[in-house]
């Protein structure tokens, strides 16, 4: 912790503005992964085969019931927008499955590209620690008295170095984390528009058959 806490001293003032993109991105990270893998998230063929299976049996309570048992899954909350006008017209089931999506969707988006955004930010201050590191270990074997140039090069040396490292340390991780988080989000939309399509042509099909 010692060597930690010399080496964040040693890299200056940018190593401050690292901290935070650091905080910031693990706070965004940390929400994001819980919100998208243990709320929105669900087994889409699974879940879909038993609303399936409901709806061929023309029981649309039981399976809008199994919906409000996983409210909280974007699949089961656009499909008992469907299932709530099974009644209806295709043109009305149509209309509910596209509403609930186009509520869904940006929530599934919600700040995942911001995992990103925050790693690059990191990465960018680091460098720019590094230009400013270096143009002080220049100033210093130009100016400085012969007594002083060697702490004040290895004070520039070690600004340049430590905002490069710790930029990086900060960015590589949250990185690798929005790449797993936007996969996610990713599986989650595929499967509601999958999952919608099907269901709208299942209710169509109901309703033709009358």
């Amino acid at each position: 912790m010692g060597d930690f806490a010399k080496f964040y001293q040693d890299g200056g003032a940018f190593m401050h503005a690292i901290a935070l993109c650091a905080v910031l991105g693990t706070g965004v990270m940390i929400e994001r992964f819980i919100f998208l893998f243990f709320r929105f998230n669900i087994n889409g063929g699974q879940f879909f085969n038993q609303i399936q299976k409901l709806v061929m049996a023309n029981n649309i309570d039981r399976a809008i019931k199994l919906c409000n048992a996983a409210d909280k899954a974007a699949l089961a909350r656009v499909v008992k927008s469907g299932l709530t006008r099974a009644n209806k017209t295709e043109a009305d089931i149509s209309a509910a499955v596209e509403e609930a999506m186009l509520e869904v969707t940006p929530m599934i988006n919600k700040r995942v590209s911001m995992i990103a955004a925050l790693a690059n930010v990191a990465t960018l201050l680091g460098l720019l620690g590094t230009i400013f590191g270096m143009i002080e270990a220049f100033r210093a074997v130009a100016e400085a008295p012969a007594d002083q140039r060697s702490t004040a090069l290895a004070k520039g040396i070690g600004i340049a170095m430590n905002t490069t490292g710790f930029g990086l340390m900060v960015a590589i991780p949250l990185l690798a984390s929005h790449i797993f988080i936007s996969n996610l989000a990713k599986k989650i939309s595929d499967e509601v528009e999958l999952y919608s399509v099907k269901l709208e042509n299942l209710l169509a099909a109901r309703v033709r058959q009358g």
